[in-house]
């Protein structure tokens, strides 16, 4: 190992080029060596490597295709020709030689909806300073960019994706100026969907007075990313938000969507009686799915403004009989239609291809199964009837039970009817609730003479001609009216005086209070939780 040092000597500088912090594998290396005095050529010159020497009269020494086993510490030396004297030792240069980085590709979404926006991102692992380029179905198909595929950075976007853009996608990064290029990365495989539909379900669908009801919206086969937005339907309007077949218009129950999939209304209520749709978007700019089919929340209760009433006064029904529904406008109500919901689709009104219409009365001259399902009637202004849920049947027997809630404390009657003896009924019967025989009959009826909340439940008979569909029957509170005072004080007299002073000051301290005029009567709902409500109606 050569060391020579004197005073006086001449310094020796080293250089490298490419001048940069990260070689890479198959590069070329160039180290130049330059000492103060004289010329290039009057100097022959030492490079030392680590601990390494070799002598060359080149200024300098290149590397054409460098590896990793070429890092290390370089130094140089020079000797004048003319003298033999030596130039100092240059300072140390280090070379770090960087095995070629590996390259990846990410696609956000993936898989993505007709007409969505996608972001391909190639990462090369390594510094800043590379270009790209990407490859889709092979890496000799360069990508063709346009108004819908550009490229900025390590970013490809795909605008207004469409099937022709599925594939498989690679990328690789380059340093031009250098003549460097990364490995290319794996190919990954895009997927183009088409435009999803949101899935809108409700629960309950049925109202119970109180109930608090959740909307749960999905996007079916899709990624995640999803904000949810929620709608309840209002009558067809133009200029309005409206679905694609224009059954409804839409108004929003929350403005900018929510991440969760979930939507509760509290309480429910006859207020929020109707329909209501979901969708989702994702991405900037938002991408929005399609509507879902709206789902309705449905009460039982006659409303205030509209009623529908069926005729025959059941909720089971024969085939190839006659049905006829009618809505009964109250308030002012401003028109109407009837329309059904069966099979998870709401149908146009009545007239349209199901049932005549004359009147306020939708006939339907011969029912088949596939008229079952709920009714209900619908205002100009966006109002709902309650609802009935109609089953017809092609079987030997129906139940004949309420179409309506029926209130605690009355007394209910469940009959079972045949198909040829309409008129007459079945000896013989078993009634059940639940799935559980409750009762055996030998008058084809069953009576409950005090109806309480516990007798809610599903009911069918049975006899050995056969079975009938099952039938729900709801039951409500229990409602006590002022207008029915003086029977109920002459009662509770004889019972409880305590109690008839009580009613009396109440009574007294309403009317002090200005709440009993002449113009409106109130009433008291006494509930089966003895809670009082107070309700205004007019005389």
């Amino acid at each position: 190992m050569l060391v020579l040092c004197c005073v006086g000597q001449a310094k020796a500088f080293l250089t490298i080029h490419p001048k940069s912090s990260q070689i890479f594998s198959g590069e070329s290396v160039t180290f130049r060596c330059n000492i103060q005095r004289g010329k290039v050529t009057d100097w022959k010159y030492t490079w030392r490597k680590d601990d390494v020497d070799s002598i060359s009269r080149k200024h300098e020494y290149e590397i054409s295709e460098v590896n990793i086993s070429n890092s290390g510490d370089y130094r140089c030396l020079g000797e004048h020709i003319d003298n033999g004297t030596y130039s100092q030792w240059s300072d140390a240069v280090r070379l770090t030689v960087t095995a070629l980085p590996e390259t990846s590709v990410t696609v956000n979404p993936n898989p993505a909806d007709t007409g969505e926006t996608v972001t391909l991102t190639c990462s090369v692992g390594s510094d800043s300073g590379w270009s790209y380029t990407w490859y889709k179905d092979n890496t000799k198909n360069v990508v063709t960019l346009s108004d819908r595929h550009t490229t900025t950075g390590a970013t490809f976007t795909i605008s207004r994706a469409a099937e022709s853009d599925q594939g498989l996608y690679w990328c690789q990064g380059e340093i031009q100026s250098r003549s460097i290029s990364s490995i290319i990365s794996d190919p990954v495989t895009f997927t183009v969907n088409d435009r999803p539909q949101a899935v809108l379900s409700v629960s309950p669908q049925w109202l119970n007075p109180g109930d608090s009801v959740t909307l749960s919206c999905g996007v079916k086969e899709s990624s995640t990313g999803w904000r949810f937005f929620w709608y309840q339907t209002v009558p067809y309007t133009a200029g309005l938000l409206s679905l694609s077949d224009r059954s409804y218009s839409v108004e929003p129950l929350s403005g900018n969507g929510t991440t969760e999939d979930s939507f509760t209304l509290i309480p429910a209520g006859p207020s929020h009686t109707g329909g209501y749709v979901c969708r989702a978007g994702r991405g900037d700019p938002v991408y929005d799915t399609f509507y879902s089919e709206p789902q309705f929340l449905w009460s039982g209760d006659p409303q205030p403004s509209l009623s529908l009433k069926i005729r025959p006064k059941r909720t089971q029904h024969f085939t190839s009989k006659s049905l006829s529904l009618s809505c009964e406008e109250k308030r002012n109500s401003t028109g109407w239609r009837l329309k059904r919901y069966r099979e998870k689709a709401v149908e146009s009104e009545c007239g349209s291809n199901w049932g005549s219409i004359a009147g306020s009365t939708c006939t339907i001259r011969s029912t088949y199964t596939g008229d079952s399902g709920v009714y209900w009637c619908e205002s100009g202004s966006g109002e709902y009837s309650n609802a009935v849920n109609i089953t017809v049947d092609v079987g030997p027997l129906i139940l004949d039970s309420p179409p309506y809630p029926v209130t605690e404390g009355d007394s209910v009657t469940l009959s079972c009817t045949n198909r040829n003896q309409e008129t007459n009924l079945i000896p013989k019967v078993d009634f059940y609730k639940d799935g559980v025989l409750i009762r055996n009959e030998t008058t084809g009826e069953m009576t409950i003479p005090v109806v309480s909340k516990s007798d809610e439940g599903f009911y069918k008979c049975k006899s050995n001609e056969g079975e009938s569909p099952d039938s729900w029957v709801t039951v409500r509170g229990s409602v006590v009216s002022i207008s029915l005072l003086p029977r109920l004080l002459c009662s509770l007299l004889v019972v409880s005086p305590f109690l008839l002073v009580s009613i009396v000051l109440m009574v007294k301290c309403c009317r002090a209070r200005g709440l009993c005029s002449t113009a409106k009567s109130l009433q008291y709902e006494l509930r089966s939780d003895d809670v009082i409500e107070q309700t205004e109606s007019s005389v």
